[in-house]
């Protein structure tokens, strides 16, 4: 999909599209102010944010633990440690067909799972059971999307580090294939997914974490679908093998950064929805951080 420039003056009229019961769990209300977009539009938008029969694909990789440290904002910000020195990268890849208000778009959400100044930092537990540990979440450290308004919308609402670039999706029977291109033309992203799997269901509430200017926010993201899932479990206590070729690396400065992680080209886990329902709010205005940045 090509850059979308393009913003309209109005909200897209689409609330008819939200009528599946995962979105009546939600109390949808305005922020308080509306956002500027240009110097001649601004819009009052409803949150949570909505998206509806959205294709999704995921990645999780394991990485260098002290690289991924190095990537966070603050010191007391943690990787969730995995074995033998190393942490977690996810590489979430949405297609959002509908949008509550907006125009579709697709974007892909680079994270790593990360626990907010631990006592302890527990390995491993905290992605597998991420009830029991409040102070997990997942950090973005790059998010590109196809549409301009929603850049405007994470980096002012949110402090996402989303940048406007070119995101092809394609999927069938067997795999999807993203590839993201900067803006150079560089193809610095390709991710391939199987599309079978294991059948599970997921009804995930999470937490995503972000730096708006002197504060770090806490913003609640939740999702249900039920997803295609590849586990490759004995990654955990190996490392080194053959590369599949399912995570290319490209050129260019974004593809130095994911360079930079060192991150091990054989999967951890595979997931594949076609038919996801999601929603992401409003920063939580009760969370207070244990530290600030100046």
């Amino acid at each position: 999909m090509q850059p979308n420039t393009h913003i309209e003056p109005e909200l897209l009229d689409n609330s008819d599209q939200f009528k599946h019961p995962f979105f009546r769990q939600f109390k949808l209300r305005t922020a308080n102010s509306p956002l500027a977009l240009t110097e001649d539009i601004s819009k009052d938008y409803l949150f949570p944010t909505l998206y509806g029969n959205v294709s999704c694909a995921i990645g999780i990789f394991l990485c260098d633990y002290d690289k991924a440290k190095a990537l966070l904002p603050h010191p007391k910000m943690k990787p969730v440690a995995m074995p033998k020195g190393r942490a977690l990268v996810t590489f979430s890849c949405y297609e959002y067909r509908n949008v509550s208000g907006i125009a579709p778009y697709n974007e892909i959400a680079m994270t790593i799972p990360v626990m907010i100044d631990p006592s302890v930092n527990v390995p491993v537990l905290p992605v597998l059971m991420d009830k029991l540990f409040r102070k997990f979440g997942y950090y973005v450290f790059h998010m590109p999307v196809t549409s301009l308004e929603n850049r405007i919308r994470g980096n002012n609402i949110w402090g996402l580090p989303k940048v406007v670039n070119r995101i092809d999706i394609e999927a069938d029977a067997q795999q999807s294939v993203t590839q993201a291109f900067d803006e150079d033309g560089n193809s610095y992203f390709r991710l391939t997914v199987p599309t079978q799997g294991a059948k599970q269901a997921f009804d995930v509430r999470s937490n995503l974490y972000s730096q708006l200017g002197s504060q770090l926010l806490q913003s609640p993201t939740q999702f249900k679908a039920e997803f295609n899932v590849t586990k490759f479990m004995n990654r955990l206590w190996t490392k080194g093998g053959a590369d599949p070729g399912v995570l290319e690396i490209g050129e260019g400065p974004y593809a130095d950064m994911l360079r930079e992680l060192k991150i091990e080209p054989q999967p951890f886990q595979f997931r594949f929805a076609d038919d996801m329902n999601a929603c992401f709010d409003l920063p939580n205005p009760n969370y207070r951080a244990p530290f600030g940045f100046e």
